[in-house]
């Protein structure tokens, strides 16, 4: 593809999931696999559960002593034992007998049954030595959970690719998995890149602003999972880009860059990225953000993102949080998109490209979704995307948007995994 092409957003997109492969695995204590990516199959080292258990709190019976109970007719046993959770009961049961047992507590031999405690009646505390007094006939098996029921020994009980939550790592846990190999976070160092930058302690002089890309750059990183290295701001010159580029390269596993992304006479970051390695895609049919090349370096990913904060941001949402993703294995890619009834008028004033605007997504009382601009919708602002929700597309083509007419909102608080 020649790289000056004006692309679409989808196509920018596909380019980075296509170029970006997940990358080092590691192995990590359970609780620290939450939400993350397995890289190998994993398997049980035992039957779980080991041995057939009660579902319920009741008493452990013979089915067939119980064929013709009935409320007019109840059948007497005699409780021979009792089975709390973390013991068992030797003898084989026999007809006539039963035995008090707990949730949890292994299935007598000889038993093939449990009826729950509030369907019964008893003389005394219901223990040994007591009659207990059935109504009804009892379906084999009921109230049993069976040996291996969750997981067979040496059976794989989560897959490669799997995302785990915590209900999964209990099933890790109870098949004897307590570290999981999973792919790692990836370190994304950035670098900062003009002339005009103070540190966003300073009180910036005149022609001076503070830094604040540094920051949010690396909310949005550690928000997709990677690990921000921070390098030091670098003014507009190609020697010292390059030098700062190289280095964050050899000690990172990706780079983001923001100023110097477009064809000014000072914009010299998307350059020396065609220097270092391979240029993918400059130029996207986007507003905002339309010159926002990605690359790639001796195999590792680098997006070269606008200095405005506005299209920086857009940026990160778009690509430098799906490349993440991508290196961590994740292939649920796409954050949850849903339709809505604009509540205000949206003007494109000539403007063909597909536009991502700051929004609100608020549902009504019958379940259907609006949608409403949030604020000043420049590039160069934060403020307006800290109160949003979603970026309502406005589609390629010259077309306005009226209220009342329906468009897609792309929500960018909810998750990928959400749906």
């Amino acid at each position: 593809m020649d790289i000056s092409t004006v692309i679409s957003l989808e196509e920018a997109r596909a380019i980075v999931a296509e170029k970006v492969k997940p990358g080092r695995v590691e192995t990590v204590p359970l609780v620290q696999a939450i939400g993350r990516v397995l890289a190998a199959d994993v398997t049980s080292d035992i039957d779980v559960a080991p041995f057939d258990d009660s579902a319920m709190d009741g008493f452990a019976v013979v089915a067939a002593d119980l064929e013709a109970a009935s409320t007019e007719d109840s059948v007497q046993l005699e409780c021979v034992g009792y089975i709390g959770a973390g013991s068992c009961y030797e003898p084989t049961l026999q007809p006539g007998q039963c035995v008090r047992i707990m949730t949890g507590a292994p299935v007598p031999a000889g038993a093939n049954a449990v009826e729950k405690i509030e369907a019964v009646t008893f003389t005394g505390e219901g223990l040994v030595g007591d009659t207990i007094s059935f109504t009804a006939p009892i379906k084999l098996g009921r109230n049993i959970r069976k040996a291996g029921e969750e997981a067979k020994a040496g059976e794989v009980v989560l897959p490669a690719g799997t995302v785990i939550n915590p209900a999964g790592a209990g099933l890790l846990a109870s098949t004897g998995n307590l570290e999981v190999p999973v792919y790692a976070r990836p370190v994304v160092g950035f670098v900062g890149i003009g002339s005009e930058l103070v540190d966003a302690a300073e009180v910036p002089g005149p022609g001076m602003i503070r830094d604040s890309n540094r920051y949010s750059v690396a909310a949005y990183i550690q928000a997709a999972g990677g690990i921000p290295r921070l390098y030091a701001r670098v003014p507009d010159d190609a020697e010292a880009i390059q030098a700062a580029m190289e280095t964050a390269l050899a000690e990172c596993d990706a780079l983001v860059t923001t100023g110097g992304a477009c064809a000014g006479d000072f914009d010299l970051t998307g350059i020396t990225l065609e220097k270092l390695g391979e240029i993918h895609f400059v130029r996207v049919n986007l507003k905002p953000g339309k010159s926002q090349p990605f690359g790639t370096v001796d195999g590792k990913p680098v997006f070269v993102l606008s200095g405005n904060p506005g299209a920086s941001a857009v940026g990160c949402e778009m690509y430098v949080r799906l490349g993440i993703r991508c290196m961590q294995g994740y292939t649920k890619l796409d954050r949850p998109r849903i339709k809505a009834t604009l509540t205000c008028d949206i003007k494109k004033k000539g403007d063909t490209r597909m536009i991502l605007q700051r929004g609100v997504v608020s549902q009504r009382e019958d379940g259907s979704w609006e949608a409403v601009l949030m604020g000043n919708q420049s590039s160069g602002l934060y403020g307006s995307l800290q109160r949003s929700n979603c970026l309502i597309v406005v589609p390629t083509g010259n077309a306005d948007l009226a209220t009342g007419d329906q468009v897609e909102c792309l929500l960018t608080l909810v998750s990928e995994e959400a749906l």
